[in-house]
């Protein structure tokens, strides 16, 4: 169903340059394309926003104004069907960058799922950046060929992946998020419900819980929490993930 849009609350949009210089989004975003030396124009065209759990932010149709750098928290982003069904598209994290459109409306609607802090940047003043800083551009086309990548991967998720296939390649996919050079964790949080995830990989929740309880009998995975994941075999989840096994 379908969230109902609320103001988020705005912070400081003038924050101090050390508050970029230290951010834990910037070695995973585009903005580490600026060098530390001009982070004062990063600053300046920034406004730094938290979204509650269950607030709308990005919202499909709406016109394309601006860019959105997540730096923590959990985003599920989804389209809808003229019938009200919903379509899972992805889930962003620290480091993503959102807003990105090929028209001048956004193509999906993006949701809080736990509270979620990110720099909202104008599209306009973003273009500015561009002219002076090529790398930033660089970035944006990578951001770009990755959500490519993305679309093309959860194609074959839906289309040619069995049940267990498709969360151990969901849960391999969560392992990655965030760390750099494509290491994986074995330990990390799932704030995502059930019901999301079933959206995401196009199962029903009774498919999803039942995969889960087989996983981690089998020796796959442990699940010290509704929301934590401990990967414990993750040679052998990797080769399930890509069905060799």
């Amino acid at each position: 169903m379908l969230a109902l849009s609320t103001r988020p609350v705005v912070l400081d949009p003038h924050a101090t340059v050390n508050a970029c210089a230290s951010c834990d989004a910037r070695p995973h975003s585009v903005c580490n394309a600026i060098p530390d030396s001009d982070l004062a124009r990063l600053t300046a065209i920034a406004t730094v926003t938290h979204a509650q759990p269950g607030t709308t932010f990005i919202q499909e149709g709406d016109p394309a104004t601006h860019f959105f750098n997540i730096s923590s928290g959990t985003v599920r982003m989804y389209k809808l069907l003229p019938d009200g069904r919903r379509q899972i598209t992805g889930f962003a994290g620290v480091g993503h960058f959102l807003g990105l459109a090929v028209s001048e409306t956004y193509a999906f609607s993006a949701e809080a799922i736990d509270t979620v802090r990110f720099c909202r940047f104008s599209r306009a003043r973003v273009r500015t950046l561009l002219d002076d800083y090529p790398k930033m551009e660089k970035r944006l086309l990578e951001v770009a060929s990755t959500e490519l990548v993305a679309a093309q991967d959860q194609m074959l998720l839906l289309g040619r992946k069995t049940a267990r296939e498709r969360l151990a390649s969901f849960l391999m996919m969560q392992a990655r998020q965030g760390v750099m050079c494509q290491t994986s964790r074995t330990r990390f949080p799932l704030p995502m419900s059930r019901g999301d995830i079933a959206d995401y990989l196009g199962l029903t929740i009774e498919t999803v819980s039942r995969t889960f309880t087989k996983l981690r009998a089998e020796g796959f995975i442990d699940i010290p929490s509704a929301s934590e994941i401990t990967i414990r075999a993750p040679v052998a989840l990797e080769g399930m993930a890509s069905g060799l096994s």
